[in-house]
């Protein structure tokens, strides 16, 4: 079994709310014998501070190998017509992204993403959406952006 089988594989209960990260971690924690303890350890973490998908734990790598501040997950923000979700977010800098997998692509969610991105837009909350196939092909160009993006929205000391 490769790592991205075994990542989907400790992903997929949480994504389907069969089991939350927290207990998949605190099993793993009594467990010391394994090959891949440092990978799973670290994809569980990822997963318990809120990684829903594969792609998501593609960008919290990339995150830490571009030494990115590391993002809050599954963060909501108000919107005019509800809450907006947003895979991860940076509150101090007031910047989101999304990891778009196929489904984004699928009827009217391009114009359901677009005008929920335009509410944020409006409201200094600018959100990089990145394909999740173009976080795997391009993934250091998107994670430059995003560096460029954090650093002209440093947080201001206060």
């Amino acid at each position: 079994m490769s790592d991205r089988q075994a990542a989907l594989l400790l992903v997929m209960p949480v994504q389907q709310r069969l089991t939350t990260g927290d207990r998949l971690l605190a099993e793993w924690s009594g467990r010391r014998r394994s090959g891949r303890a440092e990978f799973v350890g670290t994809v569980l973490r990822d997963v318990t501070r809120g990684a829903e998908a594969l792609g998501e734990l593609d960008f919290a790598r990339l995150c830490r190998e571009h030494s990115l501040p590391t993002p809050t997950r599954q963060v909501v923000r108000k919107g005019p017509h509800g809450r907006i979700y947003l895979d991860v977010g940076w509150e101090a800098h007031a910047v989101g992204a999304e990891i778009d997998g196929g489904q984004h692509a699928w009827g009217l969610k391009r114009i359901d993403d677009a005008l929920r991105d335009g509410e944020l837009l409006i409201s200094d909350y600018p959100v990089l959406r990145i394909p999740v196939l173009g976080l795997r092909t391009h993934g250091d160009q998107f994670m430059s952006l995003l560096g460029r993006l954090l650093a002209r929205r440093e947080p201001t000391s206060a």
